[in-house]
């Protein structure tokens, strides 16, 4: 390949371009390789072989009802516990008020993840979703974690699967894609000890895919996991996808360094570098042949950051949110939520074709192409 200087990147764009897939040591090399140039052109070419100039967007609201949670994961500043000044438990009657005061037209998706309650009833649940879809009809309601529904299940005595169904049957249309953190065991025991264990995570989502429930998978790092776990972690995923093909989109979440234990525990204050953002998005692109898309999640990497991470392999930059705690929660530095028109500039100006989507990536209007000025 002319366009690398690395003979092994060039080796690995050669099977990439005849459509063969990558083995581990070959995805190893995509983190290590020093011709970052290179790198960024395989993985445009394995995104635009895939969706073109499109790049995918979604008008949707974000919503955690609850910031009550026990399990006490050391990346967290989003929890709190019962009593504190600081939570928040809504009812169902507050989760629907909510929505609607901060209704928009056109909003189609509602993402709710939320703290892990410990005296919420299993029938809250189904009951939530159950009246989100009777006040607002059309609404896609893609809510609970993995790690959610385990908790779900045994508050209501019931499989996994059981309470996937009977949530699909209240109206849930898809599951997001947290919990995920890093799969490996060392890990995990560090960073979310009492949280799902990880072939559970990958089990609910094998569940939610057999009952025709799409997913997203992410995975957060920046922390204290190896290079080889971040690829172990994506190969586990890949593994699944080939098994089911249930999932939209890999997230990769980058660690916000503020306000929780771990960072603390590790003295670390600095944010992920942008060129390890960009890097970990373009190995996921090309070791992630099997996943339609891969997400440049623009509150925590910031908007400037996921409109360069176009040309890096991402081709969807999630939504206009309108209101996020979580990651924010944690010192995300970027705004709460950005408006539809934001997100179209932030893709023309990228010199990429806006599509505005749905919650299972039903083109919805491709928002076309704009001339760009020399300042832009």
């Amino acid at each position: 390949m002319k366009w690398t200087r690395d003979p092994r990147l060039a080796a690995i764009a050669e099977k990439v371009e005849a459509g063969e897939r990558l083995d581990f040591e070959e995805g190893m090399h995509l983190y290590r390789t020093r011709d970052l140039n290179g790198l960024m052109r395989l993985a445009n070419l394995t995104r635009e072989r895939l969706h073109g100039d499109k790049t995918y967007f979604v008008h949707s609201m974000r919503l955690e009802f609850t910031n009550i949670c026990y399990v006490g994961c050391t990346f967290c500043a989003f929890a709190a516990r019962k009593g504190e000044e600081r939570a928040w438990d809504y009812d169902v009657e507050d989760v629907v008020a909510h929505v609607r005061s901060k209704w928009e037209p056109g909003i189609t998706e509602l993402h709710m993840s939320s703290g892990h309650h410990p005296n919420r009833p299993w029938a809250y649940y189904p009951a939530m979703v159950r009246a989100l879809v009777e006040h607002f009809p059309g609404l896609q309601v893609k809510a609970f974690t993995a790690a959610e529904i385990e908790h779900l299940s045994r508050i209501a005595k019931k499989p996994t699967l059981e309470v996937l169904r009977e949530l699909k049957e209240a109206g849930l249309a898809a599951l997001p894609g947290g919990g995920a953190e890093i799969f490996a065991d060392r890990v995990r025991r560090e960073v979310a000890r009492n949280k799902v264990k990880s072939e559970k995570w990958l089990q609910i989502h094998r569940e939610a895919h057999s009952l025709g429930l799409r997913t997203n998978a992410t995975m957060l790092y920046g922390h204290i996991e190896t290079l080889e776990e971040r690829l172990d972690h994506m190969h586990r995923l890949r593994d699944l996808q080939d098994e089911t093909g249930g999932f939209h989109s890999f997230i990769p979440l980058a660690f916000q360094p503020l306000g929780n234990t771990l960072a603390q525990n590790l003295g670390k204050t600095e944010f992920t570098t942008g060129l390890d953002d960009l890097r970990n998005l373009a190995v996921a692109r090309v070791y992630l042949d099997n996943f339609p898309h891969v997400k440049g999640y623009w509150v925590m990497i910031g908007s400037e950051l996921t409109q360069v991470s176009l040309d890096w392999g991402v081709s969807d930059i999630d939504g206009t949110i309108l209101e996020e705690h979580i990651a924010h929660a944690a010192g995300a530095t970027s705004p709460l939520g950005l408006s539809k028109q934001k997100l179209v500039e932030m893709i023309r100006r990228a010199g990429r074709t806006p599509v505005l989507r749905d919650a299972f990536y039903n083109e919805l209007e491709v928002l076309g192409e704009v001339a760009v000025d020399a300042a832009d």
